[in-house]
């Protein structure tokens, strides 16, 4: 470790002594989300005077990724990033023939933590790091050193300011996107984070886990345009009042205070569709999905979730059969440790199918696979906690038994049969 510390040391230093006569540049980051997480897969630079031509191998990255939130590993704290491509640019990254700019195109993946600016810190789940790159072009030496923001498309088109203060105790933040197509009325989309997404940034939950995703055209297309809400918990939606997870057990202390904020917002955007509100989440987000659909079954058009951490053990009989009517498509897969389904979605699927559901359904993965095969490699396997890939990326489309769920006879994706659902149908 120490000598990799000093490698790096040396490399600075030496970049310092044969470039102090140049002026450093000015750089900009952008930041997607993964099915990993986040990553900085892209930087663009500023240049004095425009330019038709780059060539990615006369450039070379560093990055150093720092945090006061607690201590990074030294592998993961500083190094080289790969460059697979570069390209004359404006400065939002966009391709021209001629411009001031030019864009280096960074390897990211679920192995390379070096590409992420976010850090997971168990006593504080996932947050922002101070990420600096420094950039040499070999040919002329010049440095570009001088951070000026981050642009992260799809986040970026989220409002970012929301606020509900529900008591004194009690404050959340929440993140929103509203549709392009405007229509007279259009649905909502509510999605609640997993356990390492709290606190108080929104983007959090938005890059954590991909869930920018419901942004897309992709799957706004599927809605011809639809409202996206993403509330933020200060801590996480299980705990009780002592900051326990409950599982189901006893009540949380977040439940009420969501809802207040859910209503709040329906109520101040009338374009939306009080008839198709979809709740989702994984993990502890997916018990709260759960839990708001038991509370307020006639509220919600129909659930969607992923990793459920609600213990079935914890739900009564009586209100299987409140829920019974509701809509909803568990996502799980079988190797999930941390929510394990023989105590979560494989009974509460059973007991309602035993109750009469009619529309409840159960894509169940033997593993959590990189569903690209590029960016973990071929055959690459996740935490088998992480079914909300599949869900985000609109994969599911079976049953537990193998057969195709359908809409009106047609094969339909989780997304497709959401959008499809409607109180009173």
């Amino acid at each position: 470790m120490k000598k990799i510390r000093y490698i790096f040391a040396l490399l600075l230093a030496t970049i310092s002594m044969t470039t102090s006569a140049k002026p450093t540049g000015s750089y900009k980051l952008v930041v997607e989300g993964f099915d990993w997480g986040a990553g900085v897969n892209k930087v663009i630079l500023s240049l004095s005077d425009t330019t038709s031509t780059v060539n990615a191998g006369e450039f070379s990255v560093f990055a150093s990724r720092k945090s006061t939130a607690g201590p990074i590993a030294e592998e993961q704290s500083h190094g080289k990033r790969e460059i697979v491509g570069a390209y004359v640019s404006d400065s939002t990254g966009n391709r021209v023939k001629t411009g001031k700019n030019i864009t280096l195109v960074l390897a990211v993946g679920p192995q390379l933590p070096i590409s992420s600016p976010i850090q997971y810190f168990r006593s504080k789940g996932n947050v922002w790091v101070d990420y600096q790159l420094t950039i040499i072009h070999a040919k002329s030496q010049q440095v570009w050193d001088s951070p000026t923001g981050k642009i992260m498309p799809l986040v970026d088109q989220f409002d970012l300011t929301g606020k509900y203060k529900f008591n004194d105790q009690l404050t959340m933040s929440y993140a929103t996107y509203s549709p392009t197509i405007k229509k007279e009325k259009a649905p909502l989309l509510i999605w609640l984070h997993g356990g390492g997404e709290g606190g108080f940034d929104p983007t959090i939950p938005l890059l954590g886990n991909k869930a920018a995703n419901y942004a897309s055209e992709a799957i706004q297309s599927i809605f011809e345009g639809a409202y996206v809400l993403s509330p933020q918990c200060p801590g996480a939606w299980m705990h009780n009042a002592q900051k326990v997870s409950t599982q189901g057990k006893e009540n949380d202390v977040y439940n009420e205070g969501l809802m207040a904020l859910i209503k709040d917002y329906v109520k101040s955007n009338p374009h939306i569709d009080p008839n198709r509100i979809y709740v989702g989440g994984c993990s502890n987000g997916g018990y709260m999905a759960l839990k708001l659909i038991l509370l307020y079954p006639d509220y919600f058009a129909a659930g969607y979730i992923s990793a459920l951490a609600y213990r079935s053990e914890y739900i009564p009989d009586a209100d299987i059969q409140k829920i019974k009517q509701v809509p909803i498509w568990f996502v799980h897969s079988k190797d999930d440790a941390t929510t394990i389904p023989d105590l979560t979605v494989v009974p509460v699927y059973q007991r309602l199918q035993a109750a009469g559901a009619e529309n409840v359904h159960f894509t169940y993965y033997d593993h959590v696979h990189d569903i690209t095969n590029f960016y973990g490699g071929k055959g690459f396997q996740y935490n088998g906690h992480w079914s909300w890939v599949y869900l985000h990326e609109n994969l599911p489309r079976t049953d537990l038994d193998g057969s195709l769920v359908k809409v009106n006879g047609k094969p339909v994706s989780i997304m497709e049969w959401l959008a499809a659902q409607k109180k009173g149908k």
